[in-house]
């Protein structure tokens, strides 16, 4: 290059990306002051970013794709996936490139959902966005619930269960044994996901000692959700006060019905002492568990919150049991400030919760959850609901820390917000997006690629190479637009990034 008069030409031996803070001339000379479809590789080469494909190799790909998350199954690592033409929102499993089962429910209304998946079911719940005073509010749809799908093809059906109702029979059997008494018996269901129903077709009855129990008009549906039906019981009761549901319940051992369509169990026998299982929890669980606009799992429980109802509400479930919530003490509250809680993830045997510009932390005691602590963590930093990284399919913590999107930037996040900002580079870019928007952002942590990709409010991608190190100087930052504009984002086999769009 010929030198110009008075100017020693500069070389540019590396270049480290978008730089979007303070005043133009103060940018180094090895970023740009504006970037678009820039890529990063593992040193200091970069090009143009690479190209797209259909990845569905089906006569009629899935349009109008507004959300797409990771969804391992126990055969294989799949998507699940969100279709909305404007009033109504359909959800499909596509299972591989040729293979799309459903749409495996459909709701009117249902502009998004949350997602979690659990030994191989995906638990999925309908939210959407509702205009409150001017501002943005997700939250799950009115009247409608959790659902749960099987992986299997067929359709997702609401999540735990009605108890069972109508007059049951009992008396003695055949020679046997009871401690003689009076007692309740109830039967509890148990659908094909595991979730087991309260109690019900309460009855007394008082035993012989040298008989067994005998029970027949048993509810039967030939529902095939319906695995099974457990016979439950009291231990003798001295006093009765008359209150069917009042007393303790525990499964009878060997005691119960395999299918859904036998109307009686004959000749149980059991002591007082042989009944150890207690089941008197399922009396106060949901049978239908409201939609909500956040899910995710903390120690096997599954979290769900930010109801039509109650946007400051928590509901948790009990340990390996995802569909079993307690109407009682399986009760978290946020509290209340007019905003809803937006997120909730789990780092360290730590729940965090979060709402637009707030995080607090609760902590298993090995009580019921309405016993947890809770500690205010931040009172100015919070997120958005799809606003913390995933990663692959092992949920958002990668190792030690959480990637949040938040108002100030995405930060990293270890039980305290990390600053600077790991995007403190383009701290003007991200200052700029519109806060109302913030719910459609979506955050993955694509960690083969060593990339953070952020779908962004005006349907861009921004993306961050952190080859050189996860640190807000050595971080590489470059937003990358396509045609269409891009909704949803998701990570598919390990290291396949796939992205979802309106039709054009």
């Amino acid at each position: 290059m010929a030198q110009l008069r008075d100017h020693e030409p500069v070389t540019l031996s590396e270049f480290n990306g978008l730089w979007k803070r303070g005043s133009k001339e103060e940018t180094p000379l090895d970023h740009f002051q504006d970037a678009n479809n820039i890529a990063h590789g593992s040193g200091d080469s970069f090009g143009t970013r690479p190209g797209i494909d259909i990845s569905q190799d089906v006569a009629v790909p899935l349009e109008d794709v507004k959300r797409i998350y990771n969804y391992p199954t126990m055969t294989g690592n799949t998507l699940i996936v969100l279709t909305y033409d404007g009033v109504t929102g359909k959800i499909y499993h596509v299972a591989n490139s040729t293979t799309v089962y459903g749409p495996l429910l459909t709701i009117t209304g249902m502009e998004d959902f949350a997602f979690v998946p659990y030994a191989g079911r995906a638990y999925i719940s309908p939210f959407k966005t509702f205009n409150v005073g001017g501002l943005n509010v997700e939250k799950g749809l009115q009247n409608e619930f959790l659902y749960v799908y099987a992986g299997d093809g067929t359709a997702a059906r609401k999540a735990a269960g009605s108890p069972m109702s109508g007059a049951m029979t009992i008396a003695n059997g055949t020679a046997g044994h009871t401690d003689a008494g009076l007692h309740i018996f109830a039967f509890v269901r148990e659908t094909i996901s595991g979730a087991l129903t309260a109690p019900g077709q309460n009855k007394t009855f008082t035993t012989a000692a040298a008989s067994s129990v005998s029970f027949g008009a048993v509810q039967a549906t030939g529902n095939p959700i319906i695995a099974k039906r457990h016979l439950v019981a009291t231990k003798r009761i001295t006093t009765f006060n008359g209150d069917l549901n009042g007393y303790q319940f525990f499964f009878v051992p060997n005691a119960t019905i395999n299918n859904d369509t036998d109307a009686f169990l004959n000749n149980i026998s059991f002591y007082d002492g042989d009944l150890l299982d207690d089941a008197s929890h399922l009396i106060d669980n949901y049978s239908e568990i409201p939609a909500g606009a956040v899910l995710t799992m903390y120690r096997q429980r599954l979290v769900i919150a930010t109801f039509y109802t109650d946007i400051s509400l928590i509901l948790v479930s009990t340990a390996g049991e995802p569909e079993a919530i307690s109407q009682i003490d399986g009760l978290l509250v946020f509290p209340p400030d007019g905003n809803p809680v937006t997120n909730c993830q789990e780092l360290r045997d730590v729940l965090y919760a979060f709402k637009r510009s707030r995080t607090v932390s609760f902590t298993d005691n090995g009580d019921a959850p309405s016993s947890w602590p809770l500690v205010t963590v931040d009172n100015a930093l919070g997120t958005s609901v799809h606003g913390i990284a995933t990663v692959l399919d092992s949920g958002s913590s990668s190792v030690d820390y959480l990637i949040v999107c938040t108002y100030q930037g995405i930060t990293l996040f270890n039980g305290r917000y990390i600053n600077p900002e790991l995007s403190w580079k383009i701290e003007e870019f991200w200052k700029a997006l519109n806060r109302n928007d913030f719910r459609l952002i979506q955050i993955i942590n694509a960690p083969i690629q060593k990339e953070i990709y952020t779908v962004l409010p005006t349907r861009q991608l921004l993306v961050c190479n952190y080859s050189m190190g996860m640190d807000p100087k050595k971080s590489r930052w470059e937003p990358w637009s396509f045609y269409p504009g891009v909704n949803t984002i998701a990570i598919y086999n390990i290291d396949e990034i796939i992205l979802g769009a309106d039709l054009v």
